[in-house]
Formats: structure tokens, C-alpha cells, sequence
């Protein structure tokens, strides 16, 4: 036993073999489940607490993550960090991507800058640690040492991970040993997810005469806690000292006490628990017990529990069957991971979908222009509003005077038409009782109030109906200045295996807002640019792509705002008007196959008054 004092972080090991952290109210929850030992089932699902990880089921019986939409496995592991070092602090560290959003640092590395930071360095080289990048605390900023390239970086503060104090096992497992540090266990969760995953373990368990524990050997499941190191630093590395690099004192003993532990849980096993708590016997009746569960019962037995999966509405997907050939009822995958990590047996889940942005490349002999489409490109600049004449004047060719207005309210200011206009906004030229009907809806309003939406507007010589969005005039937006560019490229998108695909590239530069925008003189960026759309080279989607080209035109694909993806303000967004971003998948929403997509654009290009007319308009 090791007398220690430290932070509790759970980790999962991604595809590049670095082990990244939960967060800590995750941690928080699955140390919980954890410290409830036997009767928390075992299993742990990160959507009660992240709504984000729907999907994800941690079995602690084999510390692997599971992913029910898609079948994956991950090894996760309970690693340990020095009390005084940032996930003790509830210090994260984290880079902006190229989306715009915060992205943790591995934990060593989050260490490893925090510690930096605390002495006052002006900067920290990562070099030593295995990552090519030198964080500038002045500025804020990562620098790739080979690239030159900068990113944001940010320091923000955070709930603290769980800790621990006493005693710490070298070789620990579920369930955790008895002591006094361990809390009264909760009472199981009764969500569909977690009854599904009590009943499949308990019909397992059903079959022996013991508790259901971890098998000896392993052969076909990865390592759950073997990291994956960086290199050695290179012989000009320079670290700042070694608390700067992870090499302290401080962590040196429980660092190395998790390594021994995640490293002998496969073997620890042989001769009973690991933690002791089980007679040998009774592991070797278990494993005794599961063994009777060939292929055709554990078939039959996830086809039963399917009902469970199919009831709940938790999400199922197609694996393959025992021996890993053809496809079986796609009820199996709720419960696979879960089965047969208990019972060994060698099932093989499908890959998971992956995510495919952009076709595969593409030369310049093989790029055509567009039938029927001149030119291949179109650029955008700013659009000065018409002059010379007022609002009123504009106006007045939507409405028609009411002389007798009803006894209704007007919409916009909310006081009866029969009364002067509430508006207490600047004062317009016109009278406040004045009252006048849209000539193509029929709606009616003070002309007082619609005056003031109007210079409260883009001023472009349009107005929209504020009660059923009626367009008069041409509406333009306040889209910045940019390029869109549009040609053929010789692939197909899902769903459309009979035509070429339509490729739009749209790209606008950071700049200073104008007049028209949130906060005139302002800076307002331009993330994520160039941005690939895709169309198919149809007859409706040609029809599409030459809107869009009158929608570019008018300023009104993209404006400045607040993104909703990631709350960054004073940025360019999109402007209602859903484009395709993914080429040959349909993870995100926003690709292929959709048999709905072009009707649905041409219904937001109609809302924002864009037509077949407006093509005809545009060449007058």
C-alpha cells in the first residue's frame, strides 16, 4: 500500500494513443459509482451528467467506454495527479480549434503549463514532453516550433477533480474494497440505460454460483491503462526545470503506483480478485458459469434483452454475428460491449462511420464550369443603400392610407389603431396617428411605427411585414465582403449516385464592421474559411446553386453575430440559409444522403424572398 494524497482523473485513450481526460464533473460522477461498489451495477452512463455523452457506457468490470450508435471501444483508466498541480487547482488549460471552440490539453500537458504559468515563466517549451509547441504566456498563443503557426490558448478555472487521501492500492479493479473513506453506496439508478444494463449482467450472473469478476487473461480486448508515452526529448531539449516537465517528486509516487496498477490488472487475477475480496473458487466457478454461454445462448439471450433496448429507445446499431461474418439483428449492439467484455467471447463490431468533409482530390483538368452558370466565381462588396430618398418615400409605395382604422392593436408599438402610435423612439416626419395597409397582405399598422422599423433596419429599400413576413422591394443583407466560388468535380454524393457534384467554396476574410453591423468599427472574425459546400449536379440542384448565387449577391448567405456553436461574438455566421459541409457522410446533419434538403433550401431562400423570378430580376 502506498500512503498518498492525490486527484482522482478519468481518462479514455483515443486513436492516437493519447489518454484524454474527462471532465471533471464526469469524473466526479463515475468516481461516484465507483465508491457505490457492487450494487452501482458496475457500469456507469456518462449521459446523466453530460448530455453529450448520451451514448457512452463505461463497464467498469473490463474499464472500457462503449459507444452505443457506433459500436466503439475504448480503454479508460482512474489515474492519479498531485493534489497541488492544476486538476487539483480546477485549472484547465485549453487551445481554440478551427472551429472556434476550446479543446482541453492532455492532462500532462495542462500540468506542465500550469506549472509554468505559477513561476512567472514568460513561456514554456513542450518540447521535452513530446509536443513540438512553445506556449507564450504574454500573448496568450501556441506556436508550432515547425510551422510557425499560432493559436489562441486560454486558462479557465473549473470544478476540482475528486480526491483521495489514505492509503492507495497498487493493483486496484472494481469494486473497490471496503474502508472508511468509502461512502454508503446509492441506490441503483432506475434510468432505461442502466435497468438494461442490471438486467443483462444479472441474467449472466444467474448462471454461477459467484459474483461476476474479471477473467484472468484478456487476449482480444486492449490494455485499459497502458498510455501511451512521449518520445524522450531530443538532445537539444531544454525543459525549464523538472517540475516544469513532469518529472517533480511530488507525483513521482503515484504516477508510477496507477502505471503498476492498470498494468497488472489483466494478470492480477490468477489467483483470485485483485483485491482479494473472492476466493479463487468462486472466480473459477464464475468463469466456469460464463463458458456455458456459447454463441447461440448469448444470440438468444441479447435478442430477449433487445426487447429491453427497442422499449427504453436506446439507440442500436448493426454488428457482426459471433463468428464475424454476416450481419445479425442490429438489437445485439446495446448490450454486446457489455456481454462480451464479461464473457470473452471474440464478437466483432462494425466500424464506426467516419466523418467525410471533403472527396477525395481532385486536379485541375478535372474541375468543369457549370452548365447553364456563367463565370465561375462571384465576389461580394459592400452595398450602399440607395439615396435620395427618405423612408417615407420608400414607403409609400407598400401601403395605402386607412382613414378609418379598425378597433384593432397595432402589432408593432401594441396600442389600438384608433390611437396615436406608441413608438417613443427617434421622432419620424410623419404624424403618430397616421395608419396604413401593406398592399399585398392586407396587414395594418401605424405608418409612424413601420417608418421607425424601417430605419431601424438595412435601409436597402425593402421592408418585410413583421406579422407574416411578407417581402416588398428586395431584401439585402449585411454579409461582409468575400469570394464564392462554384465548378463541377467528378464524384457523386450519397444519395445522388447518377450526377456530379457541385462544389461551392465560399471564403471572406476578418475585417472592421460598417454602418450596417451590430458594432460599427468593431473587428469581427471570420472562422472556419474556406467553407465547401456540395450540391448535386442535377436539374434542381443547378436550380439551388443559381439562387444561392442571387442570395450571395444580395448579402444574405452569411452576416456578423453571435455563433451558436460556440458563443464567440462579433463573428461571421451563416444567415439562415442551410448549406451541406460534408461530402461523403451524414454524422453531423449537415450532409449526404437527404432526400428532403433541396425542397427545404428552396423553402429558406423563398422566406427570404429569392425565387425563380429573382434570377430573371437579377439579369435586369
Amino acid at each position: 500500500m502506498l500512503l498518498a494524497s492525490a486527484v482522482v482523473v478519468w481518462e479514455w485513450l483515443n486513436e492516437h494513443g493519447r489518454w484524454r481526460p474527462y471532465s471533471p464533473a464526469v469524473s466526479h460522477h463515475i468516481e461516484a459509482v465507483v465508491r457505490a461498489g457492487p450494487r452501482a451495477g458496475g457500469s456507469v452512463v456518462l449521459g446523466q451528467v453530460d448530455s453529450r455523452l448520451a451514448p457512452y457506457i463505461i463497464d467498469l468490470q473490463s474499464m472500457n467506454q462503449f459507444r452505443q450508435d457506433t459500436g466503439t471501444l475504448r480503454p479508460v483508466r482512474r489515474n492519479y495527479y498531485d493534489p497541488s498541480s492544476a486538476p487539483g487547482q480546477g485549472v484547465l488549460w485549453e487551445w481554440e480549434n478551427d472551429n472556434g471552440s476550446w479543446t482541453p490539453y492532455d492532462m500532462e500537458v495542462g500540468i506542465a503549463i500550469q506549472r509554468a504559468y505559477e513561476k512567472q515563466y514568460p513561456w514554456v517549451d513542450l518540447t521535452s514532453i513530446g509536443f513540438s509547441y512553445v506556449i507564450d504566456f504574454s500573448t496568450m498563443g501556441q506556436i508550432n516550433r515547425q510551422t510557425q503557426r499560432q493559436r489562441r490558448v486560454r486558462r479557465r478555472l473549473d470544478l476540482i477533480y475528486p480526491m483521495v487521501t489514505g492509503t492507495l492500492p497498487k493493483a486496484q479493479s472494481w469494486p473497490v474494497p471496503p474502508g472508511p473513506a468509502t461512502s454508503p453506496p446509492a441506490p441503483p439508478c432506475s434510468c432505461p440505460q442502466c435497468v438494461l444494463v442490471m438486467s443483462v449482467k444479472a441474467a449472466v450472473v444467474q448462471g454461477g454460483s459467484g459474483p461476476l469478476q474479471p477473467s484472468a487473461t484478456r487476449k482480444n480486448l486492449p490494455p485499459s491503462g497502458v498510455a501511451k508515452l512521449p518520445p524522450p526529448p531530443g538532445p537539444g531539449a531544454k525543459p525549464l526545470d523538472s517540475t516544469a516537465t513532469l518529472r517533480g517528486a511530488a507525483r513521482t509516487a503515484p504516477s508510477q503506483a496507477v502505471r503498476r496498477q492498470v498494468s497488472g490488472m489483466q494478470a492480477g487475477a490468477a489467483g483470485g480478485s485483485p483485491t482479494g475480496a473472492s476466493p479463487a473458487g468462486t472466480n473459477k466457478t464464475a468463469r466456469v458459469a460464463l463458458a456455458t454461454l456459447n454463441p447461440s445462448n448469448l444470440q438468444r439471450l441479447a435478442i430477449a434483452q433487445s426487447r429491453v433496448l427497442i422499449a427504453s429507445g436506446v439507440p442500436t446499431v448493426p454488428v457482426k454475428n459471433l463468428n464475424g461474418s454476416s450481419p445479425v439483428n442490429p438489437a445485439l449492439a446495446g448490450i454486446t460491449g457489455i456481454l462480451m467484455s464479461a464473457a470473452g467471447l471474440p464478437v466483432c463490431l462494425t466500424r464506426p462511420p467516419k466523418l467525410v468533409l471533403h472527396p477525395p482530390p481532385v486536379s485541375k483538368s478535372e474541375i468543369k464550369s457549370i452548365p447553364g452558370v456563367s463565370n465561375t466565381s462571384r465576389k461580394t462588396t459592400k452595398k450602399q443603400a440607395k439615396k435620395g430618398k427618405t423612408p417615407e418615400e420608400v414607403l409609400k409605395k407598400y401601403l395605402q392610407r386607412v382613414r378609418h382604422p379598425p378597433e384593432e392593436d397595432c402589432t408593432i408599438c401594441m396600442e389600438r389603431l384608433t390611437a396615436p402610435s406608441g413608438y417613443k423612439g427617434p421622432q419620424p416626419t410623419v404624424k403618430p396617428d397616421l395608419v396604413g395597409k401593406l398592399s399585398r397582405c392586407g396587414h395594418i399598422y401605424h405608418i409612424y411605427c413601420l417608418v421607425a422599423m424601417y430605419n431601424n433596419g438595412n435601409k436597402d429599400g425593402s421592408l418585410q411585414c413583421p406579422t407574416c413576413k411578407t417581402i416588398y422591394g428586395v431584401k439585402t443583407g449585411t454579409q461582409p465582403p468575400g469570394k464564392m466560388e462554384y465548378h463541377l468535380i467528378p464524384h457523386s454524393l450519397p444519395g445522388h449516385p447518377d450526377c456530379k457534384t457541385i462544389r461551392i467554396i465560399y471564403s471572406i476574410p476578418p475585417g472592421i464592421q460598417g454602418p450596417e453591423h451590430p458594432n460599427p468599427g468593431k473587428s469581427y472574425s471570420a472562422r472556419g474559411f474556406p467553407r465547401h459546400c456540395y450540391l448535386p449536379d442535377s436539374e434542381k440542384g443547378r436550380k439551388v446553386l443559381k439562387l444561392l448565387l442571387v442570395a450571395w449577391d444580395r448579402r444574405l448567405i452569411f452576416a456578423i453575430g453571435t455563433s451558436s456553436t460556440t458563443g464567440e461574438s462579433d463573428t461571421v455566421i451563416w444567415n439562415e440559409v442551410h448549406h451541406k459541409t460534408e461530402f461523403g457522410s451524414n454524422l453531423t446533419g449537415h450532409g449526404y444522403p437527404d432526400a428532403n434538403y433541396l425542397d427545404n433550401v428552396l423553402a429558406e431562400l423563398a422566406a427570404q424572398g429569392i425565387s425563380e423570378d429573382s434570377t430573371a430580376q437579377e439579369k435586369d
